[in-house]
């Protein structure tokens, strides 16, 4: 991973700040990723409570294993197996996941986002998803 130990501390700390408006951002990100995509909202239960609360925690998940990847990565590459099967989740749906991620970052965040903190989580995402949807595709090729 090309993290380094500051965008580490970054992305560790900035979420640490979105945790106590989980509710908040949960509801950010998932009315942003519909305007982006509404052909998506299908692929979600009426009632997103339970939906919700799952992004969050597997995001608190994710961050706080960025320290521990060897525990991380199959965590990450199981979920990806999970959307390829189950959801038929494509690589541009992960495009427009990353973007209403972003999106919701720098909302939550307000004036502790900035370039750095960007940099540092589409690192994050763009690692964790590469792992999904390649972990995805083992999956499809093995069926």
């Amino acid at each position: 991973m090309a993290l380094n130990a500051e965008q580490l501390t970054l992305v560790q700390s900035s979420w640490a700040k979105v945790v106590p408006i989980a509710d908040t951002a949960a509801d950010l990100f998932y009315s942003k990723l519909f305007e982006l995509d509404p052909a998506l909202r299908p692929l979600f239960p009426e009632d997103l409570s339970e939906q919700k609360e799952k992004l969050m925690k597997m995001i608190s998940l994710a961050v706080e294993g960025l320290t521990d990847l060897g525990a991380l990565v199959p965590e990450v590459e199981e979920l990806g197996r999970r959307h390829a099967t189950y959801y038929k989740v494509t690589p541009p749906m992960y495009a427009t996941v990353g973007a209403a991620l972003l999106d919701t970052l720098e909302k939550g965040l307000g004036a502790g986002w900035d370039e750095a903190h960007k940099e540092a989580w589409t690192i994050v995402y763009t690692v964790l998803s590469t792992t999904m949807l390649e972990a995805g595709e083992e999956k499809k090729t093995d069926a």
